[in-house]
Protein backbone atom coordinates (compact mmCIF):
# COMPACT_ATOMS: atom_id res chain seq x y z
CA UNK A 1 0.00 0.00 0.00
CA UNK A 2 1.43 3.33 -0.96
CA UNK A 3 2.15 5.65 1.93
CA UNK A 4 -0.59 8.62 0.22
CA UNK A 5 -2.91 5.89 0.40
CA UNK A 6 -1.81 4.76 4.60
CA UNK A 7 -1.86 8.30 5.34
CA UNK A 8 -5.43 8.87 3.88
CA UNK A 9 -6.80 5.83 5.65
CA UNK A 10 -5.26 6.82 8.62
CA UNK A 11 -7.25 10.23 8.72
CA UNK A 12 -10.74 8.49 7.67
CA UNK A 13 -9.99 6.48 10.79
CA UNK A 14 -9.09 9.14 13.21
CA UNK A 15 -12.18 11.47 11.84
CA UNK A 16 -14.74 7.97 12.95
CA UNK A 17 -12.68 7.66 16.23
CA UNK A 18 -13.47 11.03 16.58
CA UNK A 19 -17.43 10.89 16.74
CA UNK A 20 -16.95 10.19 20.20
CA UNK A 21 -14.38 11.90 21.64
CA UNK A 22 -15.48 13.69 25.38
CA UNK A 23 -15.03 17.50 23.69
CA UNK A 24 -16.71 16.80 21.10
CA UNK A 25 -16.44 16.02 17.42
CA UNK A 26 -16.01 19.52 15.81
CA UNK A 27 -12.91 20.53 18.60
CA UNK A 28 -11.54 16.71 17.52
CA UNK A 29 -11.75 17.32 13.80
CA UNK A 30 -10.51 20.94 14.12
CA UNK A 31 -7.12 19.71 15.94
CA UNK A 32 -6.85 16.87 13.47
CA UNK A 33 -7.29 18.87 10.25
CA UNK A 34 -4.55 21.22 11.95
CA UNK A 35 -2.14 18.06 12.87
CA UNK A 36 -2.23 16.85 9.28
CA UNK A 37 -1.88 20.39 7.56
CA UNK A 38 1.33 21.05 9.67
CA UNK A 39 2.59 17.91 8.25
CA UNK A 40 1.69 18.27 4.75
CA UNK A 41 5.06 19.51 3.45
CA UNK A 42 7.33 16.37 4.64
CA UNK A 43 8.53 14.84 1.63
CA UNK A 44 10.74 12.18 3.07
CA UNK A 45 9.92 8.17 3.17
CA UNK A 46 11.53 7.72 5.99
CA UNK A 47 9.51 10.47 8.33
CA UNK A 48 6.45 10.00 6.55
CA UNK A 49 6.71 6.56 7.67
CA UNK A 50 7.24 7.57 11.81
CA UNK A 51 4.65 9.97 10.94
CA UNK A 52 1.93 7.29 10.44
CA UNK A 53 3.38 4.90 13.12
CA UNK A 54 2.75 7.95 15.25
CA UNK A 55 -0.80 8.20 13.97
CA UNK A 56 -1.56 4.48 14.50
CA UNK A 57 -0.50 4.85 17.88
CA UNK A 58 -3.43 7.63 18.45
CA UNK A 59 -5.39 5.32 17.08
CA UNK A 60 -4.87 2.96 19.75
CA UNK A 61 -4.72 5.38 22.85
CA UNK A 62 -8.10 6.76 21.78
CA UNK A 63 -9.38 3.29 21.30
CA UNK A 64 -7.79 2.51 24.94
CA UNK A 65 -9.99 5.89 26.09
CA UNK A 66 -13.27 4.45 24.72
CA UNK A 67 -12.83 1.36 26.18
CA UNK A 68 -11.81 2.79 29.81
CA UNK A 69 -15.21 5.11 29.46
CA UNK A 70 -17.22 2.06 28.88
CA UNK A 71 -15.98 0.20 31.95
CA UNK A 72 -16.40 3.06 33.80
CA UNK A 73 -20.31 3.22 32.73
CA UNK A 74 -20.61 -0.23 33.75
CA UNK A 75 -18.79 -0.47 36.76
CA UNK A 76 -21.18 2.62 37.75
CA UNK A 77 -23.96 0.68 37.07
CA UNK A 78 -23.25 -2.08 39.31
CA UNK A 79 -21.45 -1.19 41.67
CA UNK A 80 -22.20 2.15 44.31
CA UNK A 81 -18.98 3.83 45.11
Amino acid sequence: MSQKTQVIQLYKTLLFLGREYPMGYDYFRTKLKKAFIKNRNVTDPAEINVLISRGEYVIKEIEALYMLRKYRTLKKRYYKE
